[in-house]
Formats: C-alpha cells, sequence, structure tokens
C-alpha cells in the first residue's frame, strides 16, 4: 500500500512592522493614482501592508506589518490608538482656540473626542517640504503637537480649521509608542522585531 505524501506547510512569517516617513505627495497604498506616488517606490519588502493611512499631502509616520491581528489593532479606532501630530497653522491660535480642541470641536461629522494640545516653540526640526507651503507675509504661523485618538477622514485638518487656523503643514509624529525618530523621507526601518533590524536608507 502506498503511503500519502506528508505534506511540508511553509513555516509562517515572522511578524514584521516597518516605520516608514512618508514623503509628502505619496498614497498610502502601493499603487500611483493619478499625480500622487505610490509605495512601491520606496518599499520593496514583500507581504506588508499599510496599518491606518495618512493623506498624500500629509507627511511623516506610517506603519505597515505582515501581520493581520496587529494590522487590526493599530488601524481599528475602536482601540484609539493615540496619534500624535506636528501641525503648522496659519495664525497664533490663542487660549480659547487650544480650549476648543482640548474639549472636543464640533465638526460636520459630529463632535470629536477631546485632543491633547500644545504649542511647540521651538518648532520642530524638519526636512524642507517639496513642494514647500505656500507662505503669506502678512499673516504668522505657528506648530501645534496635536495627539489624538481618533481616525476621521482629513480629521486634524478639520479640526484646526474649525477653532480659525487652517493647516500649512502636516506631519504625523507618532502611532501609540511608535515615533518617526531618525528616519528620513522616504526612508523604512523595522520596528520591534529584534531578529529583522532592517533599514533601507
Amino acid at each position: 500500500m502506498s503511503q500519502r505524501p506528508t505534506l511540508h506547510r511553509p513555516a509562517p512569517a515572522a511578524p514584521r512592522l516597518l516605520r516608514f516617513n512618508k514623503p509628502y505627495g505619496v498614497l498610502s497604498q502601493f499603487t500611483p493614482e493619478g499625480r500622487w506616488r505610490g509605495l512601491k517606490d520606496f518599499i520593496t519588502e514583500p507581504g506588508v501592508y499599510v496599518a491606518g493611512r495618512l493623506d498624500a499631502d500629509s507627511e511623516g509616520l506610517l506603519l505597515l506589518t505582515n501581520d493581520g491581528p496587529l494590522q487590526a489593532r493599530i488601524s481599528d479606532p475602536r482601540h484609539k490608538m493615540e496619534k500624535t501630530y506636528w501641525v503648522q497653522v496659519e495664525g497664533i491660535p490663542d487660549d480659547a482656540a487650544l480650549d476648543a480642541l482640548r474639549h472636543g470641536v464640533a465638526l460636520n461629522d459630529g463632535p470629536t473626542l477631546p485632543a491633547r494640545v500644545r504649542r511647540l516653540d521651538p518648532p520642530p526640526t524638519l526636512w524642507p517640504r517639496d513642494p514647500p507651503i505656500r507662505v503669506r507675509q502678512n499673516i504668522p504661523d505657528c506648530w501645534l503637537e496635536l495627539i489624538i485618538r481618533e481616525g476621521r477622514n482629513r480629521q486634524v485638518r478639520r479640526m484646526t480649521a474649525a477653532v480659525g487656523h487652517p493647516t500649512l503643514r502636516l506631519v504625523r509624529a507618532a502611532i501609540g509608542p511608535y515615533r518617526l525618530d531618525g528616519l528620513a523621507p522616504g526612508c523604512w526601518a523595522d520596528a520591534d522585531v529584534p531578529n529583522y533590524q532592517k533599514k533601507s536608507c
């Protein structure tokens, strides 16, 4: 009697989490679309997928993973993972504007949860944006650190506009414990996986 062949299933891939500094003009997907570039121009590692999104006209930390449960934990708003943004706004917000952000502001899809916010003085040391922001010589600007636990569409931009200070530049500095530290625009590095510790730049 012939024996059935033994099936050798490939070992599951080791869980990986990549920190990527997404430049301006790049989508949170691998495929380019219209005038926006895709992640395939920067990341060639196989089997990783975006965990959460970041608008094409925003910059900073984007996480990618090959682990489905981890991807869900990062991207699902029910887990309320804090996201830290550095926001350059038009004008100088007064205490009333900052208090409004701290208590939650009314948007067209409902009030936001309270945010943590503070002025960044001096402003963060960042790479030049390409293209640069529009500068209006008569109107000053300043930087805020805004920490939220939601992930609505263009939420930070809508929040600052609601208190009278449109966003000029938006950089995500952290998602939960994962930070942008040490990554140049367009570069990525493994996070919290000691067996890899790869870097692209």
